[in-house]
């Protein structure tokens, strides 16, 4: 008895180590968001809820964010191993503190959601009609970040443009209630948001999106920090692949992945939010040039447009090779990464 007592009391000790080797096994990551939670962000949750995130131990916690450029200096303080941010950002930051400065390593946005709106009889009729005016745009928003950039492109004098900080949730209402001429806005936000106050974006909004007037950027995609990247390659690899999955079943099955994401924000208004998901995907993530290349990748000959743009607006000390702010070797292959939507 004294044997097999003996007996299964190691055996339980084995299980146990085992049990505790294998959790251990996991990668943590803090991931953070560029905002709150939106139908933009439900494929994370997605992979978060499935068990994708496991199924590549990693065990991933996804906090809410402050903007697209504030994800990614959340990263450069260390706090967060990972998140959705603003590639332009990156560029900026890789152009001072390159050691520092995190890798995007899945783009998402291929066409950049920057643009300024105004309303439709606004005497701001082109571009250039902003100098003079006073514009609203939150202090950390990549929008107004890569202002200098179009207003240069658009021989705007940027020093005749008045910029009012607000919250990014007044950034609609102040512009229809007059307070400011127009707002630099995300597009995927701003869009459904005047949708849910009822207003019809198209006909009472008149849209200047960066991408039409003579920029090249990229925008928002998931980063990692470089130590992540040196140290836990296999986890950077398991994230990006979580994540793809995730975006495609989100793709294939919007409305049960916007009933996950409510399982995790109840107060949402799921109308709005798939609205949201569909228009971002259609108008941001599915283009042409996604559907060449594959969601995710970029090409270096565009990317490197887009930091010449960067420098010619703010002056960088230094160019970043595309290399250098964008990692595509943790990709999945392409032919997992084309992607095609029934709506």
């Amino acid at each position: 008895m004294l044997s097999i007592r003996s007996l299964s009391g190691a055996c339980l000790t084995a299980l146990a180590l085992s049990s505790t080797s294998a959790f251990a096994q996991e990668t943590k990551i803090k991931f953070t968001l560029d905002w709150k939670i939106q139908g933009v962000h439900s494929w994370f949750y997605w992979a978060h809820d499935k068990g994708y995130f496991k199924d590549e131990k990693l065990d991933v916690t996804i906090d809410q964010g402050e903007g697209s450029a504030a994800a990614v200096t959340r990263v450069m303080s260390g706090t967060y191993q990972a998140g959705f941010g603003d590639i332009n950002a990156i560029i900026q930051n890789a152009a001072t503190r390159p050691a520092e400065a995190p890798v995007m390593v899945y783009m998402f946005y291929n066409r950049a959601p920057f643009a300024l709106i105004v309303k439709a009889d606004s005497p701001i009729k082109t571009i250039k009609d902003v100098e003079g005016k006073t514009l609203g745009s939150p202090a950390g928003a990549a929008a107004l970040k890569v202002f200098t950039a179009l207003a240069k492109r658009n021989g705007i004098d940027d020093k005749k443009v008045t910029w009012l900080n607000m919250s990014p949730n007044l950034q609609e209402q102040m512009l229809l209630q007059g307070q400011v001429a127009g707002s630099a806005v995300f597009s995927a936000t701003s869009y459904m948001n005047l949708v849910a106050m009822k207003i019809d974006p198209d006909r009472d909004i008149r849209w200047f999106f960066y991408n039409d007037l003579g920029l090249d950027f990229y925008s928002n995609g998931v980063l990692v920090s470089q130590q992540l990247i040196k140290e836990k390659p296999q986890a950077v690899a398991g994230l990006v692949k979580a994540i793809n999955r995730a975006v495609k079943e989100c793709i294939a099955t919007p409305d049960a992945c916007i009933d996950n994401l409510a399982k995790n924000e109840p107060l949402i208004n799921k109308d709005i939010e798939k609205r949201r998901m569909i228009y971002t995907l259609k108008s941001l993530v599915l283009t042409p040039e996604a559907a060449e290349i594959g969601v995710g990748d970029i090409k270096d000959d565009r990317m490197t447009r887009a930091i010449t743009q960067l420098d010619e607006s703010y002056g960088l000390p230094r160019s970043p090779a595309p290399a250098e702010v964008f990692n595509r070797s943790f990709l999945p292959p392409r032919s997992e990464r084309i992607m095609k939507a029934n709506f």
